[in-house]
């Protein structure tokens, strides 16, 4: 059951992709205009200061990611399955709405991918004369797999839900760790088109079949079907269980705010006795007896322990209520 639930999953994000692809393409043409701008800029930067490093080349993520945006954006409302997506239309409205926000995700995405690399490169290099140093690089290697799994939410939840910055990262870094299967997934999904990528390029014979062939595969592929594979598995899981959940805890919390307060909902205190399994029986003691799991609570993730310690608080004050009357 549960593969053949998969491998009717797969199918829809295939045919998904195949039905809005020309949509995919005029979104990776808009994100290629600044793309090459900026890439030109800092390349040229590069070039005359006689640097000749990459991070340099690297700050075109900082500037760019705001056009990102607009990516994350109509990918996301492909991924949802939404028909007469205006692609121009969400492109601009996202990158305007959230150009600060994805500027600041831009320094953070670009320290990610400047510590990593180089962390990466001279761990490896040093772990050839000194063994000790393969820790190191396991290590680096873990967070920026870490850091990769929250960019997977960060850009979307940004783009979808009016939070805090703090409960962003803090949301997608949890989030990067509490749904490894859907991270796994669109892990698996960006090495497939990694793996059709290089087998293009390997079959290009000469130099400029692979610049030809890498141009083609920018304009085709980056970076609109790479958000979108990420969109297609972390999307709606993430989108349902923020909302689903605040939606939830929100009214219970309230419900049980106002059992605190010693006052109940739609009765008064004489039918008060009793009341206490009807009011939070959307509450299920097995469901939050690990107290160390977080849920998802007005834009941040709270442990599970304090809607328990609310629901004995409530409970203790419904015993002393039956009690005094």
């Amino acid at each position: 059951m549960a593969t053949e639930k998969s491998s009717a999953a797969l199918i829809a994000v295939i045919s998904n992709l195949f039905h809005n692809f020309h949509k995919l393409l005029l979104t990776n043409v808009l994100f290629a205009i600044p793309f090459a701008l900026f890439f030109a800029l800092f390349w040229l930067i590069n070039t005359v200061s006689g640097l000749n490093a990459n991070y340099i080349l690297f700050l075109t993520a900082i500037p760019l990611f705001p056009y990102y945006a607009g990516v994350v954006q109509v990918t996301a409302h492909i991924a949802l399955g939404r028909e007469n997506v205006s692609v121009l239309q969400d492109f601009v409205a996202a990158i305007k709405d959230n150009f600060l926000r994805f500027l600041v995700h831009g320094v953070v995405f670009y320290l990610s991918l400047t510590f990593s690399y180089y962390s990466l490169v001279a761990y490896a290099s040093w772990a050839q004369k000194q063994g000790e140093f393969y820790i190191l690089f396991a290590i680096t290697i873990l967070v920026a797999v870490i850091m990769m799994f929250a960019f997977f939410y960060i850009p979307s939840m940004t783009v979808t839900f009016d939070i805090s910055m703090k409960n962003i990262y803090k949301n997608s870094l949890l989030m990067s760790f509490g749904e490894i299967k859907h991270n796994l997934a669109a892990t698996f999904g960006l090495f497939i088109l990694f793996v059709i990528a290089s087998t293009i390029l390997f079959c290009c014979t000469t130099q400029v079949a692979v610049i030809i062939a890498t141009v083609i595969l920018f304009l085709f592929l980056m970076p609109s079907v790479v958000s979108f594979i990420i969109n297609s598995a972390v999307y709606k899981p993430m989108y349902n269980m923020i909302v689903e959940n605040d939606k939830k805890i929100d009214t219970i919390d309230k419900k049980v705010e106002n059992l605190r307060n010693g006052k109940m909902t739609d009765t008064n205190s004489d039918n008060s006795k009793g009341k206490y399994d009807e009011i939070l029986n959307d509450i299920d003691i097995d469901e939050i007896s690990d107290s160390d799991e977080y849920i998802y609570y007005n834009g941040k993730m709270v442990k599970k322990s304090v809607i328990l310690k609310l629901k004995k608080d409530a409970e203790e004050k419904e015993n002393n209520n039956g009690r005094t009357s």
